[in-house]
């Protein structure tokens, strides 16, 4: 899988409590990587429950920024 930047497009399955695929600056350092159940890279549908505390924000500013292109 690959990583989803931070800065990436909003995928369709992004929401402000989860995200399609990682969308940590650096998930080797995240306390969840590789956490059963939790983490993007060890679940099959590729969602990370626990995205980064600055996700809810990022989000926000990352819908905006989709709807000012349509």
């Amino acid at each position: 899988m690959k990583q989803n930047n931070y800065n990436d497009p909003l995928h369709i399955n992004d929401t402000s409590a989860k995200t399609y695929g990682c969308r940590h600056t650096n998930p080797k350092i995240c306390k969840n990587n590789m956490l059963s159940g939790r983490c993007a890279f060890a679940r099959e549908d590729k969602m990370c429950l626990l995205p980064p505390s600055s996700w809810k924000k990022q989000f926000e500013k990352l819908k905006q920024e989709a709807q000012t292109l349509l």
